[in-house]
């Protein structure tokens, strides 16, 4: 009898254990990589928010650790690869510092494009799942897609015409923004946004392609004197997009990718493309409490640079058909779902 008892016990305690186990196993921890420090819009409004309700909508079972400015190692252009290959499970980058790799999500880039990042964002979501989560992004699992508010100028100098930019050594943070800046006369300088503030300081550049947001977090304000910006118009603007293993994520529980799930998408990307432009106005008051000059094109202004830029709607349409790709159609969609969704 005491050995039936004690063979019982024991063999309670093998399976309470092996529970257990099998229980902790099932826990995740996901390693979250991205360029910017943590100190900037995008980590603390964006990606924080998505690791807080991923971990909540889990009830704990799937964790998130955050790595900002490139921890991890390597470089930003880098980050979509370390997805795929599960160097890191999840990250969050710009398309285009992989110049070309996915050629459907530059339709959101063209110039005067996109009206606001809302409607910008819930648009590139659902061509997205129309046109591109089965064939570019098909080897990785596309968690957002979003882009930023309106592109614009910071110079040294002051530009107002297209005759102004002529020359001028300036960030671009695409192969489009870079390929338009060519056909206004620039000289586009191809580099991470990280790199901005030590490349104006020593004169790599005199001028830069980046939204409002950002510039507070790289003090670019600082560095520039000079603000151009195009009314209620967008020069241009760079996509994003949350990626992750796709084999990190199809080896979840059901309950998991659920709360993954439910943290991501559609809903997710309109959040992040409308927070991230509505921290442009506290970021562009720094650049006015300091002094700097921001030049408001008037309409007449902003045809001229409408003019300058729309031959690079016809060198795309040609670049992606000589991929395959439909690019009229890519642009007539995008314009018309943005229209749509612009309130």
């Amino acid at each position: 009898m005491k050995f039936t008892t004690i063979g019982k016990l024991v063999g309670s305690a093998i399976v309470a254990a092996t529970l257990a186990t099998s229980a902790a196993a099932q826990d995740v921890t996901l390693r979250f990589h991205h360029f910017l420090p943590p100190q900037a819009n995008v980590p603390k409004l964006v990606l924080g928010k998505w690791a807080e309700d991923v971990q909540n909508a889990s009830g704990g079972d799937v964790a998130v650790e955050i790595y900002p400015s490139m921890q991890l190692g390597g470089t930003p252009p880098q980050l979509i690869d370390q997805a795929r290959d599960g160097i890191v499970d999840v990250v969050w980058t710009v398309v285009g510092y992989t110049p070309g790799r996915f050629p459907r999500t530059e339709v959101f880039e063209l110039p005067f494009m996109m009206t606001n990042a809302s409607a910008a964002s819930k648009a590139f979501w659902q061509m997205f799942e129309s046109h591109m989560e089965s064939t570019e992004f098909a080897d990785l699992k596309i968690l957002g897609t979003w882009v930023h508010g309106p592109g614009l100028i910071h110079s040294k100098d002051p530009v107002a015409s297209v005759e102004d930019l002529r020359g001028v050594k300036i960030r671009g943070g695409s192969r489009t923004v870079n390929n338009l800046l060519v056909e206004l006369g620039a000289t586009p300088v191809g580099m991470p946004v990280p790199a901005v503030p030590e490349s104006l300081s020593k004169g790599v550049i005199d001028a830069t392609t980046i939204p409002w947001e950002v510039t507070a977090a790289l003090k670019v304000p600082e560095l520039v004197g000079n603000h151009t910006e195009f009314g209620e118009e967008s020069l241009y603007t760079l996509t994003f997009v949350l990626a992750m293993n796709k084999a990190k994520y199809d080896g979840m529980t059901d309950a998991q990718k659920a709360a993954i799930d439910s943290a991501s998408g559609e809903a997710f990307s309109i959040y992040a493309g409308t927070t991230q432009q509505a921290a442009d106005d506290p970021a562009r008051k720094l650049a006015v409490d300091n002094g700097n000059n921001i030049i408001q094109l008037t309409d007449a202004q902003i045809a001229e640079w409408k003019a300058a830029a729309e031959p690079i709607y016809a060198a795309w349409v040609a670049d992606m058909e000589s991929k395959g790709i439909d690019g009229q159609a890519l642009i007539d969609e995008a314009r018309s779902l943005i229209a749509e969704y612009t309130e």
